[in-house]
């Protein structure tokens, strides 16, 4: 499966945010996973590879994975997908950004939501789609043969944080714990912040969700 597609990761914007462009199997079709603030240099990318853009993923709602999502759908009319949970966020883009001082365009409203149940299908790929809520009520993450894009959910040695509204801290664990946790210790995965990691990399070393980790804890209470 890892020889059909192409990734490129971008980092960019003030919170460091990765940005993943995937190219299909064709060499002719792409997905922007997450495009945030700064993501609009992807555009010549997409020109200078003659890639068509054809779906815009957000793994959740937040400003840093979702403030490039209207300069995209303008200028390719690709198919913006999101959690209808967090559609409230989708909906005040621009009021994230005022928070931090910062401007941004408010999304387009979404053409689909995803659905667990049902993949993300691709150029001629099945994504599978996991809900992963805590980060944001409606994260998801999205697995692909021995890969995973996993938002805000996990990250290299830590894990997305749950203080913000619509955040839960044992809705995280359980989502790392009943559902990443649960795929091969080979799984790569590609978090929206930071560098790439493996399952079996934090079921075993991750400080806050590791078995050990859980295991102290259980022992505290």
């Amino acid at each position: 499966m890892a020889e059909t597609i192409r990734i490129q990761r971008f980092t960019l914007g003030p919170f460091q945010e990765n940005t993943y462009l995937v190219v299909g199997p064709s060499g002719r079709n792409a997905m922007l996973i997450d495009p945030g603030l700064g993501s609009e240099e992807i555009l010549a990318v997409l020109a200078a590879q003659e890639l068509k853009l054809k779906l815009i993923v957000n793994t959740h709602g937040h400003l840093d994975h979702v403030a490039g999502n209207a300069f995209f759908k303008s200028r390719s009319g690709a198919a913006l997908v999101i959690h209808p949970l967090d559609l409230p966020y989708l909906e005040r883009v621009a009021d994230q950004a005022a928070m931090f001082g910062l401007e941004a365009e408010d999304s387009p409203a979404p053409d689909q939501f995803f659905e667990e149940r049902e993949p993300l299908r691709f150029d001629g790929l099945e994504f599978q789609v996991l809900h992963t809520p805590g980060h944001t009520p409606g994260g998801i993450c999205l697995l692909l043969g021995e890969r995973i894009w996993v938002g805000d959910t996990l990250f290299a040695g830590s894990v997305g944080r749950t203080d913000l509204p619509g955040g839960s801290w044992p809705d995280l664990v359980c989502s790392i714990r009943e559902k990443l946790f649960r795929l091969p210790d080979a799984t790569i995965c590609h978090p929206g912040h930071g560098s790439e990691t493996t399952i079996g990399a934090e079921r075993r070393t991750n400080p806050f969700v590791s078995d050990a980790a859980v295991a102290r804890e259980e022992k505290r209470t």
